[in-house]
């Protein structure tokens, strides 16, 4: 067995030596599994702190350790395997998009405030991405004019790092929206490893936050709700419109146990993660 950093599996002198006799496990931050394991299930305790277990068991917040992680990240990972040479215009870039993370990404958008061109930020992107520092999502379509067909939309690996680049201390509860979804992300990759994951949206600016597609099956709907009560079911029914076939489902750490409900023509499946999980999951 070897164990190593994350440029283990990007470098390709590994992967041609051991081609064919070799597999790779993944280990995500820490998952709803991992948090019954460590007998916490607090879950603003684990967005705020993060997923890295000794940065969730630490009795305060580790501040000057993320970045020290991140200067580590540097030294070990990026400098060995990709030569960067500016390290500036990386970091700057790293603390940027973690602080936008869950959003669309726009390469133009950071080439003036990292001080680089659109190719190097290109580039970076994909360091950030082969090194599973951030997870690209690409946009679900059938290339209709009316679809977002390219634009992807990047997530930090880790909640914590996310509220620490964001500069959160204490979670509002306008924050556990885009936590809840950033967590709910880090669950898919842990437990649907045959699975495709996409977003969508349209110009119109409807969206629904996952597109899961498995091999043989229809993509599968689903928003992610801290608060059930506050699903709108207008974006769900624009995907529909278009794309009829598939089940809808919305998850929220308020559901105990699963229900159905139509909305209007829709009809939508609430459910907590770990329901959905086990039954996506029989037909991954």
């Amino acid at each position: 067995m070897a164990t190593g950093s994350s440029t283990l599996g990007a470098s390709r002198k590994f992967r041609d030596t051991l081609t064919g006799r070799k597999f790779s496990i993944w280990l995500t931050p820490m998952n709803l599994a991992d948090l019954q394991d460590f007998e916490n299930q607090n879950l603003k305790h684990r967005f705020l702190r993060g997923g890295l277990p000794p940065f969730f068991m630490a009795k305060e917040i580790l501040e000057a350790e993320f970045q020290e992680w991140m200067d580590d990240y540097w030294s070990k990972d990026i400098q060995e395997l990709f030569r960067l040479e500016r390290r500036s215009s990386f970091q700057q870039f790293v603390e940027l998009v973690m602080a936008r993370s869950g959003g669309i990404f726009e390469a133009t958008r950071y080439t003036s405030e990292c001080e680089v061109s659109r190719q190097t930020i290109v580039n970076y992107l994909r360091v950030l991405e082969a090194t599973l520092v951030v997870h690209m999502i690409k946009p679900f379509s059938s290339h209709k004019p009316t679809e977002i067909v390219s634009a992807p939309k990047v997530f930090g690996f880790d909640t914590g790092f996310v509220c620490y680049y964001r500069g959160w201390h204490e979670l509002r509860s306008e924050d556990m929206g885009l936590l809840w979804e950033h967590f709910f992300l880090n669950e898919m990759h842990a437990r649907l490893t045959g699975s495709e994951i996409r977003y969508w949206r349209d110009k119109q600016g409807h969206e629904v936050d996952f597109i899961i597609l498995l091999r043989g099956k229809l993509p599968v709907a689903v928003e992610c709700k801290w608060n059930s009560d506050r699903f709108d079911s207008s974006n769900m029914k624009a995907f529909r419109r278009i794309y009829p076939e598939g089940d809808n489902y919305v998850l929220s750490h308020d559901v105990d146990k699963s229900f159905r409900r139509q909305c209007d023509n829709l009809l939508v499946h609430f459910s907590s993660p770990e329901t959905f999980m086990k039954q996506i999951g029989a037909d991954a």
